[in-house]
């Protein structure tokens, strides 16, 4: 059976590079009728809050994409304490003591003679008396010793991939404080909850073959691992806040429907053009791990909004139910409603102004010049209810009345009734139209 894990770490919120995570993930077990796991990575306890855990479940939820169980690392403390015993006993496990300001010195001094920065093994000789005295002044942090040999796998985008341990430095797995560090949690998670695919940003290469070496450490067989690009700016510059509403929060907010999102990061990066897929079984099915490559992945949130006035503009009124029962719209209205609005709305947003307009009128956009054209026009504007006709039939008579016609007619009249000088078929607005301010 396939299962997978989305590993997120609340200590902020979402953004489309978690996403693009996540969603690979899930459609990667949805394809197989496999199960999909949201594991919150919560062993920092200072950094974690329910607050960020609370929006990471809303944002998933917003998205559709629907986690068969969800597991916390907070809740298996003692499983990672037992697995660091183990560890111990085969002495894979070293304590180093080393300062941030000592490692920084040794990076620069074999950076300068041309060698790589990698730890050096020097906790592996302090001798008996020296690590007594370096205990009672204080805990130091556990190093994983690895294997300086090759890690190869078949990775499920970059394909063949083949790792040096050598260049590698032995991973700090526990810190000074004690607190398991993701390499370690992450690996015991991925084997006990029979992880059977890993898919993660290509930054976790190197982190995927210190794993293997744990994983097989343990006598475990590892997960298939792929690494998928990197998003990056329009230009090809890093992603950062300055470049615009990035987190799942924001773009919700700013009114881009979820379908565009979730497109939009399915096609990216593939060798698919951008489409836009109607639903989340639309995704899974058009799923296939195979056409993601390697090359970073340019993302502009600009290209978010017309994907999602496209998609507003395929909905029927039925999946608007919710959205339209908020406004108190009738229900025996949501159809005609829906069908005048859908052409003229950029977020779902723009609906409550439109029926600000149908219910509650709005006051007349009338220049000084075409002030007694308009008082002449409503003069003759029957009473309402109106219906389908009403708007030819009045835009008739008043041209009889006035000569205005084409342009001069139509626009001062749609000014008057909606205060724009643009929108949606007034054929169709004016049987909704409520109330109709003429002062």
């Amino acid at each position: 059976m396939t299962i997978t894990r989305f590993a997120p770490s609340p200590t902020g919120f979402l953004h489309v590079g978690n996403l693009r995570t996540a969603l690979i993930n899930f459609l990667i077990a949805k394809k197989n009728n496999g199960t999909f796991i949201l594991r919150l990575d919560d062993t920092d306890p200072v950094r974690s809050k329910t607050i960020y855990v609370d929006q990471i479940k809303r944002d998933l939820e917003w998205l559709g994409l629907e986690w068969d169980r969800v597991e916390t690392q907070s809740s298996r403390i003692e499983r990672y304490k037992s697995v660091v015993s183990e560890l111990k006993r085969i002495d894979r496990l070293y304590e180093a003591f080393e300062t941030p300001i000592e490692l920084e010195l040794k990076r620069k001094k074999q950076l300068n003679l041309g060698q790589p920065p990698v730890y050096d093994r020097s906790a592996l000789n302090i001798t008996s008396k020296e690590l007594k005295e370096l205990k009672d002044a204080g805990n130091g942090y556990w190093r994983f010793l690895l294997d300086h040999n090759r890690v190869n796998w078949d990775d499920g985008i970059l394909g063949p991939v083949s790792i040096d341990s050598k260049s590698v430095s032995d991973p700090v797995l526990i810190r000074k404080d004690g607190q398991f560090l993701y390499t370690l949690a992450s690996v015991v998670d991925d084997v006990d909850m029979e992880i059977t695919n890993v898919v993660r940003g290509a930054d976790h290469v190197t982190n995927t073959a210190t794993q293997i070496q744990i994983i097989q450490s343990l006598d475990k067989a590892s997960p298939s691992f792929s690494h998928h690009s990197l998003l990056t700016g329009p230009s090809g510059e890093a992603l950062s806040k300055r470049l615009g509403a990035l987190s799942l929060k924001d773009l919700r907010a700013s009114g881009i429907e979820a379908m565009a999102l979730l497109s939009h990061l399915s096609s990216i990066g593939t060798s698919n053009p951008v489409a836009l897929s109607e639903s989340i079984e639309e995704l899974v099915s058009n799923f296939d791990l195979t056409h993601f490559g390697s090359s970073p992945t340019k993302i502009d949130v600009k290209n978010l909004q017309p994907l999602s006035e496209k998609y507003l503009k395929m909905l029927s009124f039925e999946s608007l139910t919710e959205d339209l029962k908020a406004l108190k719209i009738d229900k025996s209205l949501h159809e005609d409603f829906w069908n005048m609005a859908k052409n003229n709305i950029k977020s779902r947003a723009d609906l409550e102004k439109w029926w600000e307009i149908c219910s509650q009128g709005i006051k007349p956009n009338i220049s000084e010049n075409d002030k007694k054209f308009i008082d002449l026009a409503f003069s003759i504007l029957p009473k309402s209810p109106y219906d389908k006709n009403t708007w030819s039939n009045w835009t008739k008579k008043v041209q009889e009345k006035t000569g205005r016609s084409g342009k001069n007619l139509y626009m001062p009249l749609r000014n008057a009734l909606t205060g724009l000088e643009y929108g949606p078929d007034m054929s169709l607005l004016m049987p909704l139209l409520q109330y109709i301010n003429k002062t």
